[in-house]
């Protein structure tokens, strides 16, 4: 049997698909949907622990279904939506989403960094809540197991492999530690998208290469269950100050009325006991106010 695919069809099949091997947390994978209609309501997923974005290589953990979310948001705004997955807010407006993105969830800094970098105005409606109730992360400066240093203030003189400038705790966030304790490094950073990559180079390395990187907190648990590195390999010598970890923001572009009826919408997760299982969340988002408030 002969069966023509429309071009819409076609790439609605492709919306599992996966292509790449390295991202910001562990693993990268770029998720391709439909292409939105015009009466589409856009959501553009950029939160690492998406279980597109991310590997089910620990059960329960990094697989937080987006899809449950947006056909609840649908459900609440009375319109289709459509969900869309990248790491890159740009790339996404330029190549999945027909330049459309009317609620981006992502690590706040990274979108905050990408959407400066689109040229669009967004707002933080809210922060999105860990399984303990957190909506902070922080950066850990790893060393070898083996490696002699054992605070923050050994590393005067180590080469430290940091993030990037758009994920705060992994560079600002790391490098206001290392100051503080008069091991700030000095001339060009050495930095590295992957958190994976970073911590096999160094394990590679051993403890006389004196050498350490900067991992994500919500990285951690994943490096070991994706086999990246092996348990014990590493040691963490210095954990920074507590940044946002996800946050949802919305287009200003999008009429007020319904900026309203979407951070309503976010906030109510908390009373939908299905939603807060999808997205491995205690208590759904909560208000930036709020979140400010726990930030420890």
């Amino acid at each position: 049997m002969n069966v023509k695919l429309t071009r819409r069809s076609a790439m609605a099949l492709l919306s599992g698909l996966v292509s790449g091997v390295s991202m910001s947390g562990v693993s990268s994978r770029l998720v391709r949907a439909a292409e939105p209609s015009a009466a589409d309501f856009v959501v553009v997923v950029m939160d690492p622990l998406a279980s597109q974005l991310s590997c089910p290589c620990v059960k329960g953990y990094a697989q937080r279904d987006y899809h449950q979310l947006g056909k609840y948001l649908s459900k609440s705004l009375d319109r289709p939506v459509q969900v869309v997955f990248s790491e890159s807010l740009v790339k996404c407006l330029k190549e999945q989403s027909e330049g459309r993105a009317d609620l981006v969830i992502g690590k706040q800094s990274v979108v905050q960094h990408d959407v400066k970098a689109s040229e669009r105005k967004f707002t933080e409606l809210a922060r999105l809540t860990d399984k303990q109730g957190k909506t902070i992360q922080t950066g850990l400066i790893v060393v070898p197991a083996e490696d002699p240093a054992k605070t923050p203030a050994d590393l005067a003189g180590y080469q430290i492999i940091f993030g990037g400038a758009e994920a705060e705790e992994k560079h600002g966030a790391a490098l206001a530690l290392l100051a503080r304790h008069g091991a700030k490094p000095n001339g060009k950073l050495e930095t590295c998208a992957s958190c994976s990559d970073g911590a096999a180079l160094i394990v590679e390395k051993g403890p006389k290469a004196k050498m350490a990187a900067v991992i994500s907190s919500y990285a951690q648990p994943l490096l070991e269950g994706c086999g990246t590195i092996q348990k014990g390999d590493l040691r963490v010598v210095g954990v920074t100050e507590p940044v946002p970890f996800i946050s949802a923001f919305v287009a200003e572009t999008v009429p007020e009325p319904e900026q309203r009826r979407v951070r309503e919408a976010l906030l109510a997760m908390a009373d939908k006991p299905e939603l807060l299982l999808a997205l491995e969340s205690v208590a759904g988002f909560v208000t930036v106010e709020e979140a400010a408030a726990k930030k420890k």
